[in-house]
């Protein structure tokens, strides 16, 4: 079976005729080219494919593409600002060597946009506990953290100015 899914994808309007069994992360990377968000264990348990879905991070590996029709979707090609400049997650990621392979990258970034989208100044343990559901095999997890706290911090005096 097939339906005509319609919704917001990083802040556009899109439509596309998707197939009943398919998941969120195949839509995304099949259908739009957005080869960001990656799949590590098609099971919803490494989170290497978050994605935001009306600002709620899920497992795109596993969340049914039906799921989406009228609702919003950001990626972590969706992030990007005007002219390619990293959005300030991103940019903390890199400073503070939060990116090692990069493989899990994606998805910690749309975890921790979604947390401090709720929690803008969020302690040590907030950030571990927003960032559970996402694996990584390279950095140990210290400088992952260290990003999502120094991007809350630079996020913050940005909306101070």
């Amino acid at each position: 079976m097939k339906k005509v899914l319609s919704f917001v994808l990083n802040g556009h309007e899109v439509s596309a005729e998707i197939e009943s069994h398919k998941m969120l992360l195949q839509v995304l990377r099949e259908e739009f080219q957005l080869t960001g968000t990656k799949e590590g264990c098609g099971q919803g348990e490494c989170g290497a494919c978050t994605v935001l879905v009306d600002g709620i991070p899920v497992d795109s590996c596993i969340y049914p593409s039906f799921e989406v029709d009228g609702k919003s979707v950001t990626t972590i090609e969706g992030l990007l600002g005007e002219g390619n400049v990293l959005h300030p997650i991103q940019a903390a990621f890199v400073a503070h060597g939060g990116v090692q392979c990069g493989f899990c990258t994606p998805g910690m970034i749309m975890s921790s946009k979604a947390l401090l989208d709720e929690t803008p100044m969020p302690t040590v343990q907030e950030v571990r506990n927003a960032l559970a559901g996402n694996l990584c095999r390279c950095t140990g997890y210290v400088q992952i953290v260290d990003s999502v706290l120094s991007a809350a911090e630079k996020i913050q005096a940005e909306i101070k100015q």
